[in-house]
């Protein structure tokens, strides 16, 4: 893609959600995004590079566009401009939520991850837990998840992106799929049963709530094990709960500790 006017603009426009899903392109930034877009097997539309940067003058994919510094400037959607960043084309074709579960996996549910750092973030946990498949609460919920191919988010997951299953779908119908074979459908609430002396299987549904609202009434409704995870010492004053990324992190290490 050659770098002009309308390219910059074009670019500068995928900062918001509407023209992400009229072009169907997000940015990656940054070397280690950008080598990880193109190993991925995503359809990368274009590529720019500093001119002099590390890889400008090879690699796998589209055909490389140098720029100069100032260029970069002009299309990077971050603070501090990296030497490389990519168009990448938005999947079409979901995955199938039904084949999945037949697959008796354990798999997250975010039922209104609002911050970009947090759902960012809880996609490079489940990344690195082993967790391939991430279902998140559509825009007709009460409480929509963030858009994953929201800049923030992008950068938050450190690759993570490409290598996690992620699907926007009514969470409460994903729910009953994992109940109908027999799977638990497990939440975080301040008043569950202490995580570290409940039994824990390596199969189910986990969901994790909304940052400021928990769970919403429908998704708890869902639940059949209700976790919290317990402060220390119990019974002394403490902070009011825990941010949702680090109660992912706490959660799911322990799922798999067991």
């Amino acid at each position: 893609m050659e770098y002009n006017k309308n390219t910059a603009k074009l670019i500068r426009s995928l900062k918001d959600k509407k023209a992400r899903d009229e072009s169907g392109l997000f940015v990656v930034e940054g070397e280690k995004l950008v080598a990880e877009a193109l190993r991925s097997g995503w359809t990368v539309e274009a590529l720019f590079r500093v001119a002099g940067s590390s890889g400008s003058e090879s690699h796998s994919g589209p055909a490389c566009t140098i720029i100069s510094p100032a260029e970069m400037e002009k299309i990077s959607l971050l603070r501090s401009p990296s030497p490389a960043l990519a168009l990448v084309r938005i999947p079409q074709a979901p995955p199938d939520g039904a084949g999945l579960v037949a697959a008796r996996p354990l798999a997250l549910a975010l039922d209104g991850v609002r911050d970009p750092g947090n759902l960012g973030t809880i996609l490079r946990l489940a990344d690195w837990f082993g967790v391939d498949w991430v279902f998140a609460s559509d825009a007709d919920s009460r409480y929509p998840t963030s858009d994953i191919y929201n800049p923030k988010v992008v950068q938050a997951t450190m690759g993570a992106i490409f290598r996690t299953r992620f699907v926007y779908a009514p969470l409460p119908e994903i729910a009953q799929l994992f109940a109908r074979e027999g799977m638990d459908i497990y939440g975080t609430f301040l008043d569950g049963k202490p995580i570290y002396e409940e039994p824990l299987k390596g199969e189910g549904l986990i969901v994790m709530g909304n940052e400021s609202e928990g769970i919403s009434p429908e998704m708890a409704a869902c639940v059949t094990r209700r976790l919290t995870i317990p402060p220390y010492p119990v019974g002394v004053p403490t902070s009011e709960s825990l941010n949702v990324a680090t109660a992912a992190a706490i959660t799911l290490s322990e799922f798999r500790r067991r």
